[in-house]
């Protein structure tokens, strides 16, 4: 195939990608009550997460029963005119991407596949499969854990009693968004290690020379991902990173046995 060839051929399949999303966003958005009913869930204290925590204080504290943990709920304000359409528009298309997901990433497989050898083909299928799962694992962990106790910190911080705190819908959704995806790149940290392994651009024994820099380094991130402030919810982010780190050091290290 010539240039122009597979030009065309990559038109289509994005053409393809497009009406994949337009598809499964447009079909999002007239299941408006479904969907913000699962993305506003986090702020209610019937949240699967709340639940847990006041079984557990009633089991280890006396005489607690989690009624006010069963109390809390955030009320969101809307403060523009055309925000919460815009912001029905913009959370349709981000369903419309998550949905579509797989289809966009089978076209473009299919459009780098042929210029692969077997067994690049082969590692590519591994690393897509992998880090679409662990990319999706990292959101489902920001959605039931790492978001729900950062709203419930932040959402009834105050300095002063004086001072009422009033959450706008578009922060609660941008919150939300940005640490879905900030979490989900740092779950696909086993398959790109890898990927890095298979190529020789890194080793186990150059991550486990610099392991101390790299809980650091996580420690930081996690601040930056959770800014609540305590250390519990600094650990619950930074624990796991850590773990999959460990875990990218296994994985590094069989991996060069296998190229040996």
């Amino acid at each position: 195939m010539t240039f122009w060839d597979h030009l065309d051929v990559l038109r289509k399949d994005l053409v393809r990608v497009f009406a994949a999303i337009l598809i499964c966003g447009t079909a999002a958005f007239f299941f408006k009550d479904e969907i913000f009913a699962i993305i506003l869930a986090p702020k209610e204290g019937n949240f699967i997460l709340y639940r847990i925590f006041g079984y557990l204080s009633g089991l280890f504290a006396s005489g607690s029963t989690g009624s006010e943990t069963a109390n809390y709920s955030m009320q969101l304000i809307n403060t523009s005119l055309a925000s919460q359409f815009t912001i029905h528009i913009r959370i349709s298309l981000y369903v419309g991407v998550l949905v579509s997901s797989p289809y966009i990433i089978y076209r473009l497989f299919s459009f780098i596949s042929p210029g692969l050898y077997e067994n690049e083909r082969r590692y590519t299928v591994r690393v897509v499969i992998w880090g679409y799962f662990l990319f999706m694992t990292g959101v489902m962990m920001c959605y039931f854990l790492i978001f729900p106790l950062t709203i419930r910190f932040l959402g009834t911080y105050q300095v002063s009693s004086e001072v009422e705190n009033m959450i706008t819908l578009q922060s609660y959704i941008g919150t939300l968004t940005s640490m879905s995806l900030m979490l989900g790149i740092l779950f696909e940290l086993p398959a790109v290690a890898w990927l890095l392994g298979k190529l020789g651009i890194i080793t186990s024994a150059f991550m486990r020379r610099f392991r101390k820099q790299v809980i650091i380094a996580i420690c930081v991130i996690s601040a930056i991902i959770t800014p609540t402030g305590d250390a519990f919810t600094l650990l619950v982010v930074a624990i796991p990173i850590w773990a999959l780190y460990e875990a990218s050091i296994l994985i590094v290290q069989r991996t060069s046995r296998e190229k040996a």
